[in-house]
Parts: structure tokens; sequence; C-alpha cells
């Protein structure tokens, strides 16, 4: 089960705001902003103790494309505290936590449950995340064949992830330390139209088992967890898969990127990313680098390395409306001295977003991609940009 696969996540169906609209009348919750007075769901978030049941639909290419369930989400809003390292004492503001489950089902008979919760332990400066679940996920791999050109491999995946992340604040700087483990088990079964099973498979790569620690190195001074506007987050992580842990396989998977944003004029935000991965020894196919864009089928450009780049513009059109507007490119390839040969991938795309929660500087909307093989369309909860 590819660790690409993108699960975008809906709050605008009518579906949603009809129960939201019922539940605010009991609790006698405006879902009216009293700044603005646009719908907003910052105080019914707060105020309902932070549950929002939030319809999903997976516009994944490599899924079928389309998909739906639900996630039913809690956010807690944690207010700011007073921190001391050495005696001195500052003012500290702490991301909301956020709890929920997952059940959804897509097109080509791909469906997934699931749970996870992100907090942060408040006096060990420490920010958790730990989630898992289990997959069933039917997804096509490709490769190029001398003489035959890129052909489709067939796979289906049943698969149990277990992820645990806790990153400690480092005195009072925006820097992040910590460490990083996930278990994968994975049964997997061939569905092609071939006879005989692809070569870049290995016999124990269908009933595999991939348990890997590693540490962590990130700064994140973004002014939102949601849909900055401004600030940076930089991440670094070397991650070890050996059978010391359990695992059947034994490699090192190296994992850094950037995001970047900058609020230029009043109504205009620019972000920048840069994401590479490379894996070094010997691990399955489905956890090989891809490139990962909007408009790119997951798993589509896969090697022993990536490295990709994504500009995007939003522009606060009118009131609570943005519009967006992006492009990037990409390459996947074994070896950086075959970088130089390696095909460029390309996407771009526009759409638009609604401010959704004021107060958790959270948009939401939807994106059209072009990429080299078709186009696609994501509905987006924050940005797309989610690691």
């Amino acid at each position: 089960m590819p660790h690409t696969i993108r699960y975008t996540i809906a709050l605008l169906p009518v579906l949603l705001l009809g129960c939201m609209g019922v539940w605010a009348q009991k609790k006698h919750i405006s879902l009216r902003d009293s700044a603005d007075h646009g719908f907003d769901l910052s105080d019914y978030i707060i105020n309902a103790n932070g549950f929002v049941p939030v319809p999903i639909i997976i516009t994944e290419p490599a899924l079928g494309g389309f998909g739906g369930g639900l996630v039913p989400v809690f956010i807690k809003k944690r207010q700011p505290y007073m921190d001391s390292v050495k005696g001195q004492l500052k003012i500290t503001p702490i991301a909301p936590d956020i709890s929920g489950a997952m059940g959804a089902y897509t097109v080509n008979n791909t469906w997934m449950l699931g749970g996870f919760r992100s907090g942060t332990f408040i006096k060990a400066r420490i920010k958790y995340l730990v989630g898992g679940g289990y997959a069933n996920v039917n997804m096509s791999y490709y490769r190029t064949l001398p003489v035959l050109g890129e052909k489709e491999f067939k796979f289906n995946f049943r698969a149990v992830p277990i992820m645990l992340q806790a990153i400690k604040r480092i005195g009072y700087s925006h820097w992040y330390a910590g460490l990083k483990y996930l278990f994968l088990k994975t049964d997997a079964t061939y569905k092609g139209d071939h006879l005989l099973p692809p070569d870049f498979v290995k016999d124990h790569d269908y009933k595999s088992l991939i348990s890997q620690l590693g540490a962590i190195v990130e700064l994140d001074n973004r002014d939102n967890v949601f849909t900055p506007n401004n600030g940076l987050k930089l991440h670094m992580d070397a991650i070890r898969s050996d059978n010391i842990f359990g695992s059947d396989y034994d490699f090192w998977h190296l994992n850094y990127y950037v995001y970047a944003y900058k609020q230029v004029a009043k109504k205009l935000v620019t972000g920048l990313r840069v994401d590479g991965q490379q894996s070094f020894g010997d691990q399955p196919f489905y956890v090989l680098p891809s490139i990962d864009m909007r408009g790119v089928e997951a798993g589509r450009y896969q090697g022993k390395a990536d490295i990709l780049s994504e500009l995007e513009l939003r522009w606060d059109l009118y009131k609570r409306w943005s519009m967006m507007l992006y492009g990037g490119g990409g390459k996947a390839f074994d070896a950086w001295k075959d970088f130089g040969d390696a095909t460029w991938v390309y996407s771009y795309g526009t759409g638009f977003r609604y401010l959704l929660a004021r107060k958790f500087g959270l948009r939401v909307g939807v994106d059209v991609a072009k990429g080299p093989d078709t186009w696609a369309y994501y509905i987006v909860f924050g940005s797309n940009w989610l690691k």
C-alpha cells in the first residue's frame, strides 16, 4: 500500500451543512462570523466539543478517481500557555488537538478503515501523531519495457499500517526533533492480464512485513497548521527498516521537504514546495519513492529517488472566496547520475477556496489539475501539502 496515496476531505456537501445547521440550532450556536457575518464554523467547532462529521471524497486517479466515506473528527482548540525555559517565561501558542476515525470506499473496490490522533503534551513540549487501520487497495503500477513501452500491472494490497511519531520542541525555538515508527503488514496479489507476474516483484513482496524506526528534525513557524499565509515548514527524516525491528527488509528511506508561504500583498499569498525522497537497500516495489503531485497518479512514476517542486498562488478574490493557481514538475530516477536522462513530469491547474473557519485559518475548496496523462480533481481540506 503506497504511502503517497492522497486522501482529500470535503466539508462542502449539503448533507454536512444541513446536519450542522440542526445541531447548531439545538445548541444555539451561530454559524455566522461576528467579524464579517459570513458563514463560518469556528464557533460550532469550539462550542460543540470540536465534533465535525466530515464526509470525504477520494479523488485519487490511481484509486479509480472517485470514492466516498465518513470521517468523524474532533478538533480541540488549545489556549496559549506560559512556557518556562531556563527561568525565562514566554507565551506559547499550541496547535489544536485533532482526533478522528475513517471509513471509505472507491469505485475500483478499494476500501479502508482507520483512526488517528495528533496533539501536544504541553509540559513536555512534545507534539505526537498516532494512526492505524486496515486497507484493501486495488492499484496499478507501471514499468517501461523494451520494445513494448510502458505497461500497466494491476495489484491488490491488503495492508495493516500503524504509525507513531513524537517530536520535542527545542527550547523557545520553532525547531523540533524526535522519532518516527512505521509498521506495515502487507499481502499483495497480482491481478494483471499477463500470465506471469512482473519481474520487478520479488517473491517475498507478496507477503511481507515492514518495521522501521528513524529520526526526525523539523522547523515549523507557519502561522496556522491548516491553510498558512506566512511561515516555513522544513522537514528531514531518516528511517531504517531492519530485521532487528522484526522487518523482512533491510533498507533506509530518506525524506526531506520544505513548504514556504509568504503573503506578498494584502490579497495574494504565494507557496513553494520542494520535496525529495531516496531509498537505499532492499525495499518492496510499493514503497519506492514516487512523484506525488496534483494531476499525477500515485505510484505512476517511481525510482530509487525522486525530487519535485510546486509553486502555488492564492488570490483572496472576494470576501471569503479565493482563487488558486499552481504548477510544478519533478523527476523519479534510480541514481543521481541518471537525473539528467530521467523524464520530467509536469502538472498544473487551478481551483478555489472558501474560508470556512476563520479562527482556525481553515480553508476548503476544489482543485482541478492536468498531469502528463490525465485530468484530475481534488477536494481540499486545509492544504494539498499535508505531510
